[in-house]
């Protein structure tokens, strides 16, 4: 096992932060996370156990408030990236991490006056080729961004998950024969994880 689990051994932040992101991921698609924990020679408790410390951390004090990006710098160090972001009517920056699992994505948080996070989510690496997306057969687990299957897919109507770090996308996409179906998209941390035909009643 890598050393990086060693008893009084801490791993990386970086690979801590991966971790958790993959925590999320875990409920949706538990053979991909299984063939990613391999990669990273990192056995599942761990997993679960940097999950526990990172939500921890968000409820530490009591605290109502949503991540600031001193969390995520904390855990990923300095950005790779800097960039003027509008948010509605305020100045706001995006903060961009490399993540090694993905190297084609980057980890962006979108940060208002105060360094509150308003939005943390996986996005396509600048320069990086995006996925052609033109049937439902397309959206394969872990191929797309929300942004990527929005865009392909118009018009798409954004809708809550159903907890923290996840994200739904109502849209109509082609199916094998060409027939154009409705579907709901669902993603963690950006990160699209399945579809399915949608449910008018959901």
């Amino acid at each position: 096992m890598s050393s990086l689990f060693l008893e009084h051994d801490e791993p990386s932040g970086p690979l801590r932060f991966q971790l958790v992101l993959l925590r999320r991921m875990e409920d949706h698609n538990p053979g991909l996370v299984e063939s990613a924990l391999r990669a990273l020679d990192v056995p599942k408790e761990q997993m679960r156990e940097a999950h526990r410390r990172w939500q921890g951390r968000l409820r530490a004090g009591n605290r109502s408030t949503p991540p600031t990006v001193r969390d995520y710098t904390a855990l990923l160090g300095a950005p790779e990236s800097i960039t003027p972001r509008p948010f509605g009517d305020m100045r706001s920056e995006a903060y961009a991490w490399a993540v090694p699992l993905w190297p084609d994505l980057r980890f962006e948080a979108t940060v208002v006056p105060g360094g509150v996070a308003v939005n943390a989510w996986l996005v396509r690496a600048p320069g990086a080729q995006s996925p052609e997306l033109r049937t439902l057969a397309d959206l394969t687990p872990w191929s797309a961004t929300v942004d990527e299957v929005a865009h392909a897919f118009p018009p798409a109507t954004p809708k809550e998950g159903d907890t923290d770090n996840r994200f739904r996308l109502d849209f109509q996409a082609p199916d094998a024969d060409g027939l154009p179906r409705a579907c709901t998209a669902e993603f963690a941390w950006g990160l699209l994880q399945r579809w399915d035909t949608a449910d008018p009643n959901r």
